[in-house]
């Protein structure tokens, strides 16, 4: 003989939830020490020198979408937002911002065209090869600061794994539509 099923949702969380939580609180434990005594990242020279150029290279990434935006500026809705986040990025890691993000969105002539793009420093005449050169940007930059989790410390580790994340989002966000 069976027995009916119980009307009655059960009260509390689900096992799921349970497991997902205590995993997720697994990370954060292992991940909120900081590094061990001659660990990857204890020079703090290197810690400096790895910020240093993770800060450059946001900057440099902001002079590619201020050189797309001068080049093509029906797309300046779209990726004035993104450009922001990454001028953001290069201030989390000690950059000194040069102009507020409402300013025009237009780097200096030599920024433009050292950042721009490829060797000659142009940006594409199409707005969708524009488009592919800033994914193909953000995803080299991110593929870069993912490699470079294990040798730093762990807030600068978890300041690059979430700038890498913003990172393989803006990829998604410009390649959209792209289908």
């Amino acid at each position: 003989m069976s027995l009916p099923a119980s009307p009655r949702l059960p009260s509390g969380p689900r096992r799921r939830s349970l497991l997902a939580s205590a995993a997720g609180a697994a990370l954060l434990v292992g991940c909120s020490g900081g590094s061990d005594p001659g660990g990857p990242g204890d020079d703090p020279s290197a810690t400096e020198r790895a910020r240093a150029r993770a800060a450059r290279d946001s900057e440099a990434l902001a002079g590619r979408y201020a050189a797309v935006i001068a080049a093509h500026p029906g797309l300046a809705e779209r990726l004035r937002p993104l450009r922001e986040e990454v001028v953001r990025h290069a201030e989390a890691f000690g950059a000194v911002r040069a102009a507020s993000p409402e300013a025009s969105a237009e780097a200096s002539p030599s920024v433009s065209a050292r950042a721009a793009g490829p060797e000659d420093g142009a940006v594409p005449a199409s707005e969708k090869e524009a488009l592919a050169l800033l994914a193909a940007a953000e995803r080299e930059l991110t593929d870069r600061r993912t490699g470079a989790l294990a040798g730093v410390p762990g807030e600068l580790a978890r300041l690059l794994a979430s700038v890498a994340a913003a990172g393989a989002a803006h990829v998604y966000l410009l390649t959209e539509g792209d289908g």
